[in-house]
């Protein structure tokens, strides 16, 4: 799933990130090094680097529509670095983590100010971003790229989502996973971007009814 020439690449794509930040590789290791901890904990097994790296890729895919996909990096980087899904505050705790440890080492408090945005808009709380802001819009349909993904990854997305949760019973989470698809199937739309919504919301709203439906019937 994260074979060490991927991690390779997500380094190299770190150090050029803080680059741009005047940020060198040897003060920007150990950040890197921790996120990927966090994302590679035993228990991680839907939020992990192979989610990240399907964000990265998903992200690049709307970058024509912004001049600041750094922001947009840096807040996926570290979106679930806290992740506990017992939580309510992993959004949260997560924005100050980037500060903690962006901070520090050189990355300005106006860009850590506009992580901790975006990085508290994943929460997914909100139908409609703030108008014009294209670079949450880009990060939220990022985050739910996986929803559009082929039946089988989907299917993995579904279950890898199911042992984040093994603590709960089947009753309780076939009620609260169906009310959450049913939230998500409720709007509008799914994706915020045009070219999201244009080349996956159909996929996405496939995959999801099935999801539902069959937890509805108990499988």
């Amino acid at each position: 799933m994260n074979p060490p020439d991927s991690l390779d690449l997500m380094r190299q794509a770190w150090v050029r990130l803080l680059e741009g930040y005047r940020v060198t590789a040897t003060d920007g290791g150990p950040v890197f090094d921790l996120l990927v901890a966090a994302h590679s904990a035993p228990d991680r097994h839907y939020h992990n680097l192979e989610h990240l790296g399907e964000m990265f890729r998903a992200a690049a895919r709307l970058a024509t529509i912004t001049d600041d996909l750094a922001s947009v990096q840096l807040a996926i980087w570290f979106h679930d670095a806290v992740y506990d899904p017992r939580a309510r505050d992993n959004e949260t705790r997560s924005a100050d983590l980037a500060t903690t440890l962006l901070g520090p080492i050189g990355v300005p408090r106006s860009e850590l100010e506009r992580v901790m945005k975006l990085i508290l808009a994943t929460a997914h709380l909100s139908e409609h971003p703030i108008a014009g802001d294209r670079e949450t819009a880009i990060l939220l349909d990022a985050d739910l790229a996986i929803l559009a993904a082929s039946r089988e990854r989907y299917r993995r997305y579904a279950a890898d989502v199911r042992k984040e949760y093994a603590w709960v019973s089947d009753e309780h989470y076939r009620a609260g996973r169906t009310a959450v698809l049913n939230q998500f199937l409720a709007r509008p739309r799914i994706y915020l971007t045009d070219l999201a919504y244009q080349e996956d919301e159909e996929r996405a709203r496939s995959n999801m009814t099935a999801e539902r439906d069959a937890l509805i019937a108990g499988k």
